[in-house]
């Protein structure tokens, strides 16, 4: 999957586990400023997966060292497609997000600790990703700026539990997966055993794009990454995220986007107050 659909999915993940508002599962339930926020972190964080290919977005974000760390990160996880595309890869960016989610700093000077380990992994994440969704066509240091921006509110205005940064940068790392699983590349989810097919499922026509002779797993209805068939499924999502922004910005003025498409619309949060409230 392209880079930018990478994010774009990231972003419509989020909006779909803590929108509340019937365009959402309402699992982990946010602010509409929550919204905003951590559907950048998280079209960010489903991008991080590629940072085992010098030609990703995070190549190019600082010159010369963004591709020496790529570099580096390419050759420790075995190569594009590699560690960083498999379950373990997974737990690892789950186990990223947890011990960095720990580092807070209480100055005196701020009435709550100060969430630095979130803000220093969002920098990077939200600068990825304003770039890949063509948020910022400028010279990197403007997506950088925006990232440290997001990063900012985040570590001041974060809530105390950690839990919503984890999950969010979990949950963006993954879809990256997710995307990759349904192209006929595939994924070496087992990694670093990838076991072989046998012979027999090697000849049996649909088997062998799920399971390939080089051990990756795959469930191919994309097609190759970058096909049509990807940019016809990403119209959708995109749509759903442009939605899913517009609501919180208008919800973050007061404006409840249900209410302008139907007159007669009533919140059913408005109505269970107005009854506890009555006599």
């Amino acid at each position: 999957m392209m880079g930018g659909h990478h994010a774009m999915t990231g972003a419509a993940a989020w909006i779909a586990v803590t929108a509340t508002a019937g365009h959402g599962l309402g699992l982990f339930p946010v602010t509409p400023v929550g919204t905003i926020a951590g559907a950048l972190l998280c079209a960010g964080a489903a991008l991080l997966a590629d940072a085992d290919h010098g030609s990703a977005t995070i190549a190019q974000s600082v010159p010369v060292l963004g591709k020496l760390v790529t570099s580096g990160i390419s050759q420790a996880s075995g190569g594009h497609r590699h560690g960083l595309h498999s379950l373990l890869g997974l737990l690892c960016a789950w186990l990223l997000a947890q011990g960095f989610g720990l580092l807070v700093w209480h100055p005196a000077w701020w009435h709550e600790p100060v969430s630095v380990g979130p803000a220093v992994l969002t920098v990077a994440a939200v600068a990825f990703a304003v770039k890949a969704l063509g948020l910022s066509n400028g010279p990197w240091p403007v997506a950088w700026l925006l990232g440290l921006a997001v990063a900012a509110f985040i570590a001041f205005y974060a809530p105390e539990q950690q839990a919503w940064f984890v999950l969010c940068f979990t949950l963006g790392y993954g879809m990256h997966l997710v995307g990759d699983l349904l192209t006929t590349g595939g994924l070496p989810l087992l990694w670093p055993w990838v076991p072989k097919p046998p012979r027999w499922w090697r000849k049996v026509p649909l088997l062998n794009r799920v399971w390939s002779r080089g051990g990756y797993m795959a469930l191919p209805l994309l097609g190759n990454a970058g096909s049509r068939r990807e940019w016809l499924l990403l119209v959708p999502v995109t749509v759903y995220v442009g939605y899913g922004i517009l609501f919180a910005v208008l919800a973050m003025a007061g404006v409840d986007l249900r209410a302008l498409i139907d007159p007669e619309f009533v919140d059913p949060e408005f109505v269970d107050t107005a009854l506890v409230g009555s006599p």
